[in-house]
């Protein structure tokens, strides 16, 4: 019998996942990760009441579930890679960082020591194999999670099951439902669990010597309009919480790390159509080769839009066929081909 160690955060997607694998025949062990001692939030999926959560279920499935401490592996590559990245004007998604290093690197490195040949998630996505014999992740109809799932390697994709690839959410929950799950209604997850009240400025100020003095406001042209509070407060498209009244809309345009500005401008100002991507993943190919016409997402919530990808000098330029709002340096460009799979993806710079 086929050995897998599913990811079990307490949840009704992880929960359901570990269900399906037994059902299908595998000999399922399911896994909590323990990742930070922060607030245990209704809905965290790496605090206490996730644990517990996730031992309920598997007992009233059937599985054995056990709790593997990746606190330092976390802090290292998820907490320290966020504000180091917020403190150099950019805006990371840790999501993915923490798919990448430690539920796949961490946890199928753990999973291998147990005598387990894959790892399963509960993710709504498909691993596939084309014909060229490469792996990678096909999106799925509903709540679709591929975006957050492109830095996954060869070596990780096919030692990877997601069995809720071929389900919407709604019947995901209709089957917690029906066998008994006490996670069946369970809310989903924050997006940055150890961020749970979204205060990112107030986060990296308490966790990190670094200095973060106020500065400038300006407008493009570099006139002052006011003092900011630090630029890790800040995003690109932010118009809330700025702290400024100008009489008009005003949208953080740019943030210049350089000279400590964050600069303001009007919504037609968010918008262009060349993005420059930086450490590309390869998936379902192995290199770019002239112009490839594909489908680009700049942010997880975002759709696809056409546009053309071209390899040069160790970056990507994506050329959208229309210009994209709020390109932020920081976070993910995931490109898709006609088949609805991951070609690829990045971290944008410019």
């Amino acid at each position: 019998m086929i050995k897998v160690v599913v990811g079990m955060s307490g949840g009704v997607d992880s929960s359901v996942a570990a269900y399906l694998l037994k059902k299908q025949g595998y000999d399922v062990i399911g896994v909590t990760m323990q990742l930070w001692d922060g607030e245990d939030t209704e809905g965290n999926c790496c605090g206490l009441s996730a644990a517990e959560d996730a031992r309920a279920v598997a007992a009233s499935i059937g599985i054995p579930h056990y709790v593997f401490n990746f606190k330092r592996d976390f802090k290292e590559k998820v907490i320290d890679y966020f504000i180091e990245e917020y403190l150099n004007a950019s805006t990371p998604n840790p999501c993915i960082a923490c798919n990448r290093y430690i539920k796949w690197e961490s946890l199928l490195f753990r999973a291998r020591e147990i005598g387990a040949e894959y790892i399963a998630t509960g993710h709504y996505a498909s691993v596939v194999k084309n014909g060229a014999g490469r792996y990678t992740i096909r999106q799925a109809g509903d709540k679709d999670q591929s975006y957050a799932l492109y830095s996954l390697t060869q070596e990780q994709l096919g030692r990877t099951l997601m069995p809720n690839g071929e389900y919407t959410k709604s019947e995901i929950r209709a089957i917690a439902s029906d066998i008994g799950l006490r996670v069946a209604d369970k809310p989903d997850s924050q997006d940055i669990c150890f961020v749970p009240d979204g205060n990112y400025g107030e986060f990296i100020a308490q966790n990190t010597d670094a200095a973060i003095p106020e500065g400038d406001f300006t407008d493009s042209a570099g006139n002052v309009l006011g003092r900011h509070r630090g630029i890790t407060n800040y995003t690109i498209g932010q118009r809330k919480g700025l702290g400024i009244a100008l009489g008009v809309p005003a949208y953080v345009t740019a943030i210049d790390r350089e000279n400590n500005r964050v600069v303001l401008g009007g919504n037609d100002e968010l918008f262009k159509k060349n993005v420059l991507v930086k450490d590309f993943n390869h998936m379902s190919v192995e290199k770019i080769d002239g112009s490839v016409r594909c489908l680009g997402k700049l942010r997880y919530n975002q759709k696809k839009a056409p546009c053309t990808i071209s390899f040069k000098d160790g970056f990507v330029q994506a050329v959208f066929d229309e210009a994209q709002r709020a390109v932020t340096p920081g976070q993910a460009a995931v490109f898709y081909d006609e088949n609805a799979c991951v070609i690829g993806g990045g971290v944008i710079v410019e």
